[in-house]
């Protein structure tokens, strides 16, 4: 049987303000923020507002608006860090890789040649996060 939805974990912290994070995006139903430990430039995670530990346990109405959203960050981090292309990553349980059980789709912009920086737990600084967020509000913006 799967677990239940903790409303305990992080990412419910962040949405609910109890916990700081460098917002580039938020409407009803969707927030989307700076990754703390990027595995590249610019890395943003989309998640929903309504609780759901990951894809397997989400109601099927979440998606719509997830990921049309997921589609304006893409685009937006895209054009704000001159990326070649992007990634888009969706964890569900830990045997896949995740670590934070909320629904949350990672969106990565990508250059060639370089790769992916491992998940290494090491925190990128505030204001490198903040300047970052500022660039892909502004790529929203126009």
């Amino acid at each position: 049987m799967a677990e239940a939805y903790d409303p305990g974990n992080i990412f419910a912290k962040i949405l609910r303000g109890e916990i700081p994070s460098q917002r580039v995006y938020e409407d009803d139903a969707v927030v989307a923020f700076m990754d703390v430990m990027p595995q590249g430039v610019g890395h943003t995670l989309v998640m929903p507002r309504a609780p759901s530990r990951n894809i397997l346990d989400a109601d099927p109405a979440t998606f719509g608006p997830l990921f049309a959203v997921v589609q304006k960050i893409a685009v937006a981090v895209k054009k704000a860090f001159n990326a070649d292309g992007v990634t888009l990553m969706q964890f569900n349980e830990p045997a896949s890789g995740q670590t934070v059980f909320h629904l949350h789709v990672h969106v990565i912009p990508r250059f060639e040649g370089v790769p992916l920086k491992p998940h290494s737990g090491q925190m990128e600084k505030p204001e490198v996060l903040a300047e970052n967020a500022a660039k892909i509000r502004a790529a929203l913006g126009s």
